[in-house]
């Protein structure tokens, strides 16, 4: 079993960053991957960004290229998603998500067995 929560979200204008948080506990092999994804009502759940390979590895949605960056530190068992640039498209409920392995691409959510309950973003313009 794993275990996700997330924090850091919030309210910002468009231009500003906020970084946001998932610790982690539990199996370690079930948190091979780890992602962040986002989700708007009566959209579909997007991926965003994943981590994996220890560390040595990350994917992005070419909607936040070069914007945001995940990353993790392993004494804490948390992965972090700093947020830069924001707009106000990025608004959305954000979710961290967990996997042991990847049978589609990683940016897939049908591959991620473990969910955090989300942290608000709101950006204004």
């Amino acid at each position: 079993q794993v275990q996700l929560v997330e924090s850091g979200g919030g309210s910002v204008q468009a231009g500003g960053s906020l970084r946001l948080s998932c610790a982690a506990s539990g199996s370690t092999y079930s948190r091979r991957f780890m992602g962040w994804f986002r989700q708007v009502p009566g959209k579909e759940r997007e991926g965003v960004a994943v981590i994996y390979n220890g560390g040595y590895s990350t994917v992005y949605a070419s909607s936040v290229k070069g914007r945001f960056t995940i990353s993790q530190d392993n004494a804490k068992n948390t992965v972090y998603l700093q947020m830069n640039s924001l707009k106000p498209e990025d608004t959305a409920m954000y979710y961290c998500a967990a996997a042991s392995t990847i049978s589609t691409a990683p940016l897939y959510d049908d591959n991620y067995d473990y969910w955090g309950q989300g942290t608000q973003v709101t950006v204004s313009s």
